[in-house]
Order: structure tokens, then C-alpha cells, then sequence
């Protein structure tokens, strides 16, 4: 039975799990700077666009050497929430220094690493 690994506290997973936080911050910052209605943390549209992201981020292909959204190739995301995370990412990341210095400077290194190949697919096996 294969082990299952919770990916934001296992260390193999530091990446994604700082992935994560950045996409948090980042639609966080554009809710509350758009003052969207019925906020909490987020209002109902940023909550499942977050949700959504969380889960795509989750289900990667490339695990923990994913690159970034702009150095990918595989756009898993659907054409919707892809416009969606786009707006908030253009909306955000000007005013992701000021307000998170740190995971600035973290996304921009990541920004530069190279995006990794496809992992092969297995051969069928026929029978």
C-alpha cells in the first residue's frame, strides 16, 4: 500500500508547501485589497479560487521540483480559474515586496529555476 505524505509538513516537500503559502498571501492581499464582500479571511470567489489552486498545487505532476505557473508545462489549471489566478498574480505581485519581502524573494528564485522535464510514462502492460 503506497504511503500517503501530508505535503505541507514533510521537509521533502518544502517547495510546494512554500508555494502554497505564496498563493494564500497573494489572493489574501487582493481580496481584501478589492474589498470583496462577505470576507472572513476571503469572500466566497477567492475561498474556492484558493481552494482550487490548493488543489492543483497538491496533485502536481512534478511533486516537489514544480516551477513555477509562468515556467510550466503543463497548464493543469482550466482556462477560467487560469484568467482568475492571472488577475490576482498581476494584481498582487507588484505589492507582494512591501508586504511579504521574504516570499518575494523566494518566488523570484524559483522563478528562475529551470522547469523540469515530463516525468516518462509506464509502459502498459499487456496480458
Amino acid at each position: 500500500m503506497p504511503e500517503i505524505i501530508e505535503f505541507t509538513t514533510d521537509k521533502r516537500f518544502v517547495r510546494r508547501a512554500r508555494e502554497l503559502t505564496i498563493i494564500r498571501a497573494m489572493v489574501r492581499m487582493y481580496c481584501r485589497g478589492h474589498d470583496h464582500p462577505g470576507r472572513a479571511p476571503h469572500c466566497a470567489d477567492c475561498a474556492e479560487l484558493l481552494d482550487y489552486a490548493s488543489r492543483r498545487l497538491e496533485r502536481c505532476v512534478f511533486g516537489d521540483a514544480k516551477p513555477t505557473c509562468t515556467n510550466c508545462t503543463v497548464h493543469c489549471y482550466s482556462a477560467e480559474k487560469r484568467e482568475q489566478i492571472r488577475q490576482v498574480m498581476r494584481w498582487a505581485g507588484p505589492r507582494m515586496p512591501l508586504r511579504h519581502p521574504i516570499l518575494s524573494i523566494y518566488h523570484v528564485f524559483d522563478g528562475h529555476r529551470p522547469a523540469p522535464r515530463l516525468p516518462a510514462k509506464l509502459p502498459k502492460q499487456g496480458g
